[in-house]
């Protein structure tokens, strides 16, 4: 294995232990920092989603980086209300910890300890693959996009939420800046009193991709882009993109 695989290994794990050590208070957090307005986020991917795959009948939604199951319950919440008859919903993350929570939440959901890069279902077995909030902690990007790919049945969708580096700031982003390296941190040290996972935050929002990187990754790894919308200030990020 070579350094720099070793190092991402590393870095990969680290930023599991992180979670695992604040889920018990994760969700209150996540809440109070985002005042609500990620629910609205939330629904709109489901909604869209539901409406590019056009079908009344969905076998399995996967979702990647489940955490505490906050985005199954969305997805199948929004199932109902789009008259969408949605068989199963499974989640998989690497964390115990955050799954753990997800379990005693949602007692019906299916959950799963597994990396995005090693996803345990076989060969086009799922219809929508999502990750909320979570392909910015993976290290090896690439190759989970080409597991979701592999993943996904013909024509399935990638439906991907994330806060994205916004290369050229206007006046109301350089204000979301502000709110995400300044005052959120302090937020969410004080309710997990975990001052090291919310600085991470927003040095990895810094450090992630534009919008436009990560579509071309997406292109790369076999998916044409339906659809991409930067919400609130450009905070949050809307990606969806089909199986080529």
């Amino acid at each position: 294995m070579s350094s720099e695989s070793k190092d991402s290994l590393a870095k990969q794990e680290k930023i599991v232990s992180m979670f695992d050590d604040i889920a018990g208070t994760y969700d209150v957090a996540n809440r109070v920092m985002s005042m609500g307005v990620d629910i609205a986020w939330r629904k709109k991917a489901c909604n869209l989603a539901f409406e590019y795959l056009g079908r009344d009948d969905v076998d399995m939604i996967c979702d990647v980086a489940c955490g505490t199951g906050d985005m199954m319950n969305y997805w199948s919440k929004q199932a109902k209300l789009n008259g969408i008859a949605l068989d199963k919903i499974v989640g998989v993350d690497p964390s115990v910890g955050m799954v753990d929570v997800a379990k005693e939440k949602f007692k019906d959901f299916d959950f799963h300890i597994s990396k995005a890069t090693q996803i345990p279902f076989s060969d086009q077995s799922a219809d929508i693959v999502s990750i909320t909030y979570g392909i910015r902690n993976v290290m090896q990007r690439v190759e989970a996009f080409e597991e979701f790919n592999r993943v996904l049945t013909k024509d399935g969708l990638v439906v991907i939420l994330e806060f994205m580096k916004n290369e050229n700031p206007s006046f109301l982003g350089r204000i979301r800046d502000f709110y995400m390296n300044k005052i959120l941190p302090k937020v969410g040290a004080f309710i997990s009193k975990n001052k090291e996972a919310y600085e991470y935050l927003p040095n990895s929002i810094e450090g992630f991709l534009s919008k436009e990187s990560m579509i071309k990754e997406l292109d790369g790894a076999g998916f044409d882009l339906v659809y991409e919308k930067s919400f609130s200030m450009d905070i949050s990020t809307l990606i969806i993109a089909r199986k080529r």
